[in-house]
């Protein structure tokens, strides 16, 4: 067990009363079971193909007038490079007179082998990314439209970060 369970790193803009619940689940070893508790299974969305329906049927459903998205998948690297879950980025180029823009999204692998509800979040937000570029109310307005619980999704996958960065290994097998 890392020593440093007392620095909640991924829930520092947490109240201090909902940090001392998380620290009290960490001492007591139940973080892990308290996740498997509400969220007892993973999804099935295991390839870049599946990857990509799933964020291309979550777009159709919310952001129809959206920019089209050319490609997602999930990215071995991303979360130890660049400290990030996720990654919407673009590319503008001319194509004779008109001005294209390809959108290319990158979740992840850590998103493979969690609940459906993780992953569905971090699509959320890097959807939302196609019509918001800044974390602001809007942005954040436009994902809580998209899924209702976001917030509280991003929370517990917070408190699944942690339980990694503490204890290592898996929550859920997959």
């Amino acid at each position: 067990m890392n020593t440093e369970s007392n620095k909640l790193t991924y829930l520092t803009a947490y109240p201090e009363h909902l940090q001392a619940q998380v620290r009290q689940l960490i001492a007591n070893d139940q973080l892990a079971q308290h996740l498997r508790k509400k969220y007892p299974q993973t999804h099935a969305i295991r390839t870049d193909k599946a990857l990509y329906q799933y964020v291309q049927d979550l777009k159709n459903a919310a952001l129809r007038n959206g920019d089209q998205i050319s490609k997602v998948v999930y990215d071995n690297k991303l979360h130890v490079i660049k400290n990030a879950l996720g990654t919407h980025t673009y590319v503008s180029r001319v194509q004779g007179s008109k001005l294209k823009t390809k959108n290319e999204i990158r979740i992840a692998s850590l998103f493979k082998t969690v609940p459906e509800e993780f992953l569905k979040m971090i699509a959320v937000h890097e959807l939302a990314h196609l019509k918001e570029k800044a974390h602001d109310k809007a942005f954040y307005q436009l994902c809580t439209y998209m899924e209702p619980n976001y917030h509280q999704y991003e929370l517990d996958c917070r408190l699944y970060l942690t339980q990694i960065d503490i204890f290592g290994g898996e929550v859920w097998s997959s």
